[in-house]
């Protein structure tokens, strides 16, 4: 071939594939609701907002933020209850590019305003009717900006809300980048001082897709109901729906009865408890009478259940019982679905179910070593899940996350099915002499006696440093019980290392603002009496 002929051979272009731009879960749920933006998103007490009423809000948050001079990167703080606008505002915040902390409204004030300075807040919203709380948090940790969800009893600082009357509702442009922090989620502080579990949106949205959506039966939409506090799983579950189109229905907080009623008038077919809001609701006499055919899904976690009371709810509120396990930190784990619940396999009831797809999971003794199947050891998870560490605790971070693995802290086993099983926390575990005490398996024996309704068992150290097992229990409804039957039961199927030293009868136990029960609060009276 002559050359020059060769010359005028057009050399072929490789494509260039140009990635897309990022896109956080919040654009995407806001495009969401803007294909039916007539629909009933959230519903509040006597509010109803439509899903174009909420993303309106939402861009003219977020451009009212900017406007204040609120950039990229700040720490904005909720201290807020269940209202729509708590939403709003997190999403708008999330816009900007911030990252967001929400207080858990029934710690203290003193543990609030630690975390209030600790996370570097510049920005606190607040919640009318948290103005007082608001207001004594910020004689103790000033921020530059105080922004209030509507009109307060006091003089505290600017409306949000008319503020962001005053903006337009053209789409505000995401200026979250992948590896910013999207979240710093708190511990309860059922175990210490609250750590900050730092996520990216790039693991929020790795988490979304791990996480199975709500499915709605053929032509129904989800209906959830949040009545546990939005900084909790509530919100998270909250933000599935919305990405759903579905609606949404806030309780300021739980009470069994308004929880019931809500089911039957709001046609309810979703909602998520901590296992001893699930006994209350079992336990109360309108959950005979209510019409709870609407329910699809109850889904329950977060801290151990009773089988036997979780095989009692089922019996009550028919196959719709869905188990959990998962942590802030680990994100999701495993899931026992409704037809684990109704098999004829009943030991099933004492797993936390099968792994979820994308999850690993190692069981390891005290030496890292992998334990195998059928043994106890520390449930290490691997998965896009995983945090990014805990806010400003480097030691911490490296001692829980090793290699990629997120040591859980969680005592349990894993069988030749797949199926998990927790039976307990490594910081709940009473060391006794002769052995250990699994506080779980010492619940759910005590839980299985007829004339008791619920129980917590927790570890007290004597004057000479040795644990003893302490045991918090609800009696049943209209009975008599002595120390000394519990006791004796307790003996008869586990013997005596696993008997209670300390027996003390309450009238209900004392609970987290998540809902599990508080041993921190139970062990402090424990010490306080001894």
């Amino acid at each position: 071939m002559p050359a020059e002929a060769s010359a005028a051979t057009p050399t072929p272009t490789p494509a260039i594939s140009t990635p897309e731009p990022f896109r956080t879960f919040v654009e995407d749920n806001l495009d969401a609701l803007a294909a039916h933006p007539d629909r009933e998103l959230l519903v509040h007490e006597d509010q109803r907002l439509t899903a174009g009423q909420f993303r309106s809000l939402v861009h003219r948050m977020a451009h009212a933020l900017t406007a204040l001079g609120v950039m990229r990167g700040t720490t904005v703080t909720l201290l807020s209850g269940n209202l729509p606008e708590t939403i709003a505002a997190r999403y708008a915040a999330n816009l900007v590019g911030c990252r967001v902390n929400h207080l858990y409204n029934k710690l203290s004030a003193d543990v609030q305003a630690a975390i209030v300075e600790d996370v570097e807040t510049r920005v606190l919203i607040v919640d009318p009717r948290y103005a007082d709380r608001a207001a004594e948090l910020v004689d103790s940790a000033p921020v530059p900006h105080v922004l209030v969800l509507g009109e307060a009893k006091r003089e505290l600082g600017q409306d949000l809300l008319a503020l962001a009357a005053e903006q337009s509702d053209e789409p505000f442009a995401s200026r979250a980048q992948p590896d910013d922090i999207c979240t710093i989620r708190h511990t309860g502080g059922t175990t210490g001082h609250p750590k900050g579990i730092v996520t990216t949106f790039e693991q929020v949205n790795r988490m979304r897709r791990m996480v199975t959506q709500v499915r709605p039966a053929e032509g129904e939409l989800p209906r959830q109901l949040a009545c546990t506090t939005l900084a909790h799983a509530a919100g998270m579950l909250a933000d599935v729906v919305i990405q759903t189109g579905g609606c949404v229905v806030l309780l300021d907080d739980f009470d069994a009865g308004e929880v019931l009623a809500t089911i039957e008038r709001e046609r309810i077919t979703h909602l998520f408890l901590l296992p001893p809001l699930v006994y209350q609701l079992l336990d109360h006499p309108d959950s005979e009478r209510r019409d709870l055919s609407s329910l699809r899904g109850l889904t329950y976690g977060g801290c151990q259940a009773s089988p036997a009371r979780i095989a009692d709810a089922v019996r009550r509120f028919g196959p719709v019982l869905v188990q959990f396990y998962g942590q802030n930190e680990a994100g999701g784990i495993s899931v026992l679905t409704a037809d684990d619940h109704t098999s004829d396999r009943p030991e099933r009831l004492r797993s936390a179910g099968k792994v979820l797809p994308g999850v690993e999971i190692a069981i390891r003794d005290t030496d890292g070593k992998d334990l195998p199947l059928g043994e106890l050891g520390e449930i290490c998870v691997r998965s896009e899940g995983t945090m990014a560490g805990y806010w400003k605790q480097p030691e911490l971070t490296a001692e829980v996350l090793r290699d990629g693995w997120l040591h859980t802290g969680d005592i349990g086993f894993l069988d030749e099915e797949n199926y998990i099983t927790v039976v307990d926390r490594l910081k709940d575990m009473i060391v006794v002499v002769g052995g250990h005490v699994y506080t779980t398996e010492l619940e759910d024996l005590l839980n299985s006696h007829p004339k008791v309704l619920q129980s917590a068992v927790f570890g007290v150290r004597d004057a000479d440093r040795m644990e003893q097992v302490h045991a918090a229990v609800v009696p049943a409804p209209g009975v008599t019980v002595e120390p000394e039957e519990l006791r004796a039961a307790v003996r008869a199927q586990r013997g005596a290392m696993y008997e209670p030293a300390h027996i003390t009868f309450v009238d209900a136990l004392p609970l987290t603002d998540a809902g599990k029960p508080d041993k921190k609060l139970l062990r402090q009276r424990a010490e306080e009496q001894a």
